[in-house]
């Protein structure tokens, strides 16, 4: 029934597709915009407590708090990638329209081809995308991508060395004057303290000596993992 039901309803004119795209573009912008303040605010958390860290000379706990920030800083790189493309979808099917008024049809683009693919592979909109994918190949809009593969750099290899980089970098600007009062070849030692090794070989992080340090790390880590999925 319902099938028959499709098949009866019938189907909008390219100005009401637009619309409703355009629509669910805006509240995919809203979320992400939603999620950056949520990050942008528990980094200000994640900051104090580095500060407080560094002030007790805990440079093993800043550090390990320094990682969870970087990795926000590049979520959030991400995310402001994200709405700029989604927005370039918006405007580029704007101009779709307005040559359909001509030609009677939406004529397909290879730029929002492009966009979607691309953000089909972002995890915070890929659903999204899958959706609008189907729908725009049914449109004429763009021809059907298969791309099942989901954008997980974020935990590559490469990414773990460019945050240990990174890591040094965050602690003198948030722990400022108190870090850099650390004895320099002591303060060297900690903050390039290497990774412990586990049974298997595998490297591990360093977690912070202290039942109150680890479960408090735990926490941090617990918030920021939740506003930046």
């Amino acid at each position: 029934m319902e099938k028959v039901m499709n098949i009866l309803k019938p189907k909008p004119n390219p100005q009401q597709q637009l619309r409703d795209w355009q629509r669910r573009l805006r509240q995919e912008c809203r979320n992400i915009e939603r999620q950056i303040r949520d990050i942008q605010r528990e980094e200000k958390s994640v900051q104090k407590a580095i500060s407080e860290a560094a002030k007790r000379n805990d440079m093993v706990f800043a550090k390990a708090l320094a990682k969870e920030i970087v990795r926000s800083r590049k979520t959030l790189t991400r995310l402001y990638e994200n709405k700029a493309q989604l927005n370039s979808i918006s405007m580029h099917l704007g101009e779709s329209v307005a040559i359909a008024r001509t030609v009677g049809h939406l004529s397909k683009s290879v730029d929002v081809m492009k966009l979607v693919n691309n953000l089909m592979k972002a995890p915070e909109v890929a659903t999204t995308m899958q959706e609008f994918n189907k729908e725009m190949t049914k449109a004429g809009v763009i021809e059907e991508i298969v791309n099942d593969a989901v954008d997980s750099a974020l935990d590559s290899e490469d990414m773990e060395e460019e945050i240990e980089e990174e890591v040094d970098k965050v602690l003198t600007a948030i722990a400022g004057e108190t870090a850099a009062e650390l004895p320099e070849a002591i303060r060297k030692e900690i903050i390039k303290q290497p990774a412990q090794t586990s049974e298997n070989g595998q490297e591990e992080e360093a977690i912070p000596e202290g039942v109150d340090d680890e479960e408090e790390l735990e926490e941090i880590r617990a918030r920021l993992a939740k506003v930046r999925s």
